[in-house]
C-alpha cells in the first residue's frame, strides 16, 4: 500500500482515513451489513455463474465462491468480535468479496452486461446533449446536468434496491430514474452552493471519480465533463483499474470515450488535445481508498482544482467526511435503506456535498 502522504489533495494526509463508518465501533452497524452481504452473495453467485454460461465448471466454481465467501465474512466477524475489535468497514466486505471471486475464475462477472448497457446508453447521447443545450439558464443548464448525474448514478446493479427495478422492468432509463430520486430538499443538499460557484471563474482542471456503466456514465457523467470542457476546464477521468461489480475500468473507458467521440465534437477536440484525459485509479473494489493512488497518478492529479466523487461507494462509504485542499463536489444516491434512515432519509435520498476550501 502507498503512504497516504503521496496524495497532497489532502487536507491531512497523515490522519486519512477513507471509511465513513468504523464497523467494529458500531454494533448495530455492523450486525446490519454483515447480514446484508450474507444475503448478497446468492445474487453475486448467480451473476458469476450466468456470467460464464458457456463453461461446464462455472456453476460449481460459482457455488464454491459462495462458501468460499460466506466462510471468509464468517472469519472476519469473529475475528472482529466485541473482545477483540479491530478496524473493519463496509469497504472491506466489497473488497473481499472481489477477492473471493476472482479466486474462482470470475474476474469481471458484469462484463457481458456492461457492455450491453455501454451500447445502448451511447445511442441516446446526442439527444441528452441536446436537451440540455436547450436550457438557456446557466443555473436551470447545471441543475439539469446534476440531477443526471444523481439520476445515472442509480444504475448500480450492486444495490439490492436498484436490483429489483432493473430486473423487472427493462424499460427503465435516465427519465425513470430523474422520478425515482429524492425530490429536493435533498439528504445533503449543497445543490445552490455549487450552482452560486458555477457564475464564478471556471476551473482549471477536474479530476472525476466515475462509477457505473452505461447510463450513469454516459448519460450522466458525459453531460458533466463536456460541459466543464465548454468553460475551458481540462477533465481527467480516473476509472477502477480492476473490474468490481458493474463500475466501468479503464480499459472499458478508454473505449466508451473513443466511440462518444464520433458523437459529440466537443469530447472528440478534447481528447485528441488532451484536455480530456482518462486513467486508472489503482482500485481493487469499488470504493475509493486515496491511499492506494500510485505516485505517478498523484502527480496526474495534482494540478486540480475541483474533485468529483461520484457513487454510494466512493463518496458515502468512503471519502464522506474527507477533506481536501481544493473544490469538492460528492454526489451519490443512496440505494441502501438501512443507511439512508441512518443518515436521517429515505431509499433514494441524494448527497450532494460541495465543499470550497
Amino acid at each position: 500500500m502507498s503512504s497516504p502522504i503521496q496524495f497532497r489533495l489532502l487536507q491531512d494526509v497523515d490522519n486519512y482515513c477513507p471509511d465513513t463508518l468504523d464497523l467494529s465501533l458500531d454494533s448495530e452497524a455492523k450486525n446490519y451489513w454483515f447480514k446484508c452481504f450474507n444475503r448478497l452473495v446468492l445474487k453475486f453467485e448467480q451473476q458469476a455463474a450466468k456470467s460464464q454460461n458457456g463453461d461446464p465448471t462455472a456453476v460449481d466454481r460459482a457455488a464454491k465462491f459462495r462458501t468460499d465467501y460466506l466462510d471468509k465474512l464468517e472469519q472476519l466477524q469473529q475475528d472482529n468480535s466485541s473482545l477483540n475489535p479491530k478496524p473493519l468497514a463496509i469497504r472491506d466486505l466489497l473488497e473481499l468479496n472481489e477477492t473471493c471471486l476472482r479466486r474462482f475464475g470470475f474476474d469481471d462477472p458484469w462484463r457481458e452486461q456492461k457492455q450491453i448497457e455501454n451500447q445502448a446508453s451511447i445511442v441516446k447521447l446526442n439527444s441528452r446533449l441536446d436537451y440540455i443545450d436547450q436550457i438557456e439558464d446557466i443555473r436551470a443548464k447545471w441543475t439539469e446536468i446534476i440531477k443526471g448525474v444523481l439520476a445515472g448514478n442509480m444504475f448500480d446493479w450492486g444495490a439490492q434496491a436498484v436490483a429489483q427495478i432493473l430486473e423487472n422492468d427493462s424499460s427503465f432509463g435516465l427519465e425513470e430514474a430523474l422520478q425515482q430520486i429524492q425530490k429536493r430538499p435533498w439528504l445533503i443538499d449543497c445543490l445552490d452552493q455549487w450552482l452560486d460557484r458555477t457564475q464564478g471563474p471556471p476551473h482549471k482542471c477536474a479530476t472525476i471519480f466515475t462509477d457505473n456503466s452505461g447510463i450513469d456514465i454516459v448519460l450522466g457523467i458525459l453531460p458533466l465533463v463536456r460541459q466543464l470542457l465548454l468553460q475551458k476546464t481540462k477533465v481527467l477521468l480516473c476509472a477502477n483499474t480492476k473490474p468490481a461489480l458493474n463500475d466501468i475500468t479503464y480499459e472499458e473507458l478508454q473505449e466508451l470515450i473513443r466511440q462518444c467521440c464520433s458523437k459529440c465534437a466537443i469530447i472528440n477536440e478534447a481528447y485528441e488535445e488532451g484536455m480530456l484525459q482518462i486513467f486508472g485509479n489503482e482500485q481493487n473494489g469499488p470504493c475509493l481508498d486515496f491511499r492506494l493512488i500510485t505516485p505517478a497518478l498523484c502527480n496526474e492529479l495534482l494540478p486540480s482544482d475541483l474533485l468529483i466523487i461520484v457513487g454510494m461507494a466512493r463518496a458515502l462509504h468512503t471519502n464522506l467526511n474527507a477533506k481536501f485542499t481544493c473544490e469538492t463536489l460528492k454526489l451519490a444516491v443512496v440505494k441502501n435503506e438501512w443507511l439512508a434512515k441512518r443518515l436521517g432519509g429515505e431509499t433514494f435520498s441524494v448527497i450532494c456535498k460541495y465543499e470550497n476550501i
